[in-house]
């Protein structure tokens, strides 16, 4: 089969170089992996985090292209290529533009969500960059309705991402009357509304999006690339393009020999669809293509909840961390970090190691939360009010919750009393918690904006405690880019007719993650980018070198 451009990849990275690679007049197919569409975006919040956005413009949120770098710049560790975080900011707006107006897509701002590192130089404590899909009727879809993949921490929900704990601490309750609405069209928010949009919008142009169709290595002559080879459902099927191959297959969180050569310590957890095993990494490297930011990950804290079939299914442990009357310690029964801290960041505690043991020192490591906490929010799929869970472990005291979790039951009792007293005075002297609009964001509604929102002492038993286990989003290294997407090789140099978006991408945001939507946002930026430089390198009309 000949066609203009060739996407490997049905999340939001690929779904947005699709509709880009048609809308400037190339011809696309579509090759998704699974047997549904969607990827991990589908299960994901769904929000895009871009900054001096067009929403923020309109409501007179400030914001510039400086401001935002300059913020990107102050969170580098060096790991950032200035150039490459240009094209992003760039083109981020533009990005967002463009599919409001050529496809179903229809985003709206999250409300004062805060970037996650809000008091860093460019940081927005008050928000404005992270932005959200509206509501999206699956009915629209017609047939192609059950197409899309649908997880297990949001399934079918009809929520936005107030009315979820991924932007929440305590979520915004739907009256029984507007899920009743909402439910007449199916419509739903979060990444299924992100992914129910763009899917609509590939089926009104005509792509042909192919599922069960794995990539499993790149043609290439005189050092471009020019097809795919690919397994089907009814055997190998070959591609061959005149415009270029969008990689936008994925990270490799999930091929474990990957996971141990690259990553920089642990992740045992990921919560990312299981098809993510490394396939656009693997056919890149065949190739001679670079490599950067293979040891980073978009890190997760993770809980393990049994599942009714009698596995166990991930959750994505964000907003628990904030809530009041609650910490997280470790083997030794100390505090080792500031549980409210975003998720990405915490992961490096995840891989801090005694030296003197040689092991890592932060994990296992458990949340422990009090009785009253659990009656004012519930924990996970338990309401308020609820008995906890019979997979929590519990006791009716800190020395015999100790004694369960196998930890120093006298360190435990004074890292609990030494956080009380934090609490009294207002101040976490240890770790900061609740000095950032970020934790305060987080933690209980009714006290939001001050450290009360998530200091809180722990004092009123029984006692719980669940182990926390690093896990990820998705890994972020992969091949390097050009300002174009273009894949470069490991001389530097462009190899024509391959590009790379999303996870499967060496990320622009190095070790960092800007706020809210800072996954899915790089993915469709250099999705937009690559897709329109395919279309026009397949028409013979390159653009302007970068």
């Amino acid at each position: 089969m000949a066609v203009d451009v060739l996407v490997l990849g049905t999340g939001a990275a690929g779904l947005t170089a699709a509709l880009t690679a048609h809308g400037h007049g190339a011809s696309v197919v579509v090759l998704e992996k699974g047997d549904k569409v969607g990827g991990t975006s589908a299960w994901s919040g769904g929000m895009i985090w871009i900054p001096n956005n067009p929403h923020m413009q309109r409501a007179g949120i400030e914001d510039s292209r400086e401001t935002a770098l300059g913020y990107l710049k102050a969170l580098s560790h060096d790991l950032i290529d200035e150039q490459l975080a240009e094209a992003f900011v760039d083109a981020g707006p533009e990005m967002v533009s463009w599919l409001e107006a050529n496809t179903p897509v229809e985003f709206q701002p999250v409300a004062e969500f805060p970037d996650y590192h809000p008091e860093h130089p460019g940081g927005k404590p008050q928000g404005g960059r992270s932005l959200e899909c509206k509501l999206f009727p699956y009915d629209e879809l017609g047939a192609a309705k059950d197409d899309v993949t649908v997880g297990h921490n949001y399934g079918t929900a009809p929520i936005t991402m107030e009315e979820s704990n991924l932007g929440r601490a305590v979520p915004v309750q739907v009256a029984p009357e507007e899920r009743a609405r909402r439910a007449e069209r199916d419509e739903r928010g979060c990444g299924q509304a992100l992914i129910g949009r763009l899917y609509k919008g590939c089926l009104d142009r005509g792509i042909e999006v192919l599922t069960g169709h794995r990539a499993v290595s790149l043609t290439t002559q005189a050092g471009s690339v020019t097809g795919v080879t690919a397994q089907g459902p009814h055997g190998t099927v070959e591609f061959a393009v005149t415009g270029g191959v969008v990689l936008a297959t994925g990270g490799f969180e999930w091929n474990r020999d990957l996971v141990r050569t690259f990553l920089r310590g642990p992740m045992t957890s990921p919560v990312s669809v299981p098809t993510n095993e490394g396939d656009g990494l693997t056919m890149c490297m065949r190739i001679g293509a670079a490599l950067g930011n293979m040891r980073e990950a978009w890190w997760m804290p993770a809980v393990e909840v049994p599942a009714d079939n009698g596995g166990t299914q991930i959750h994505l442990f964000a907003a628990e961390r904030a809530r009041p009357r609650s910490i997280m310690v470790n083997r030794a029964g100390r505090r080792f970090t500031n549980e409210a801290a975003n998720y990405n960041a915490f992961g490096a505690a995840f891989h801090e190691q005694d030296v003197a043991r040689f092991e890592y020192a932060n994990l296992p490591c458990w949340f422990l939360f009090d009785q009253e906490h659990l009656d004012t929010f519930g924990f996970i799929d338990t309401p308020p009010g609820a008995p906890a869970a019979n997979w929590v472990t519990s006791a009716l005291t800190l020395r015999e919750l100790a004694l369960k979790l196998e930890i120093d039951a006298d360190e435990l009792e004074r890292t609990v009393a030494r956080w009380n007293t934090f609490v009294e005075n207002d101040s976490d002297a240890d770790f900061h918690r609740g000095e950032s609009a970020h934790d305060n964001w987080w933690g209980d509604p009714g006290a939001r904006g001050t450290p009360a929102a998530t200091l809180g002492r722990l004092d009123t038993g029984p006692y719980y405690a669940v182990e926390v286990k690093s896990g990820a989003l998705g890994t972020k290294g992969g091949p390097l880019t050009d300002l174009r997407a273009r894949v470069q090789n490991v001389d530097g140099e462009v190899i024509e007719g391959l590009y790379a978006a999303g996870n499967v991408m060496a990320s622009v945001m190095g070790m960092t993650y800007g706020g809210a939507g800072g996954t899915l946002a790089p993915g469709m930026v250099f999705g937009f980018i690559s897709g329109r430089d395919a279309a026009h390198r397949g028409k013979a009309a390159p653009l302007a070198d970068a």
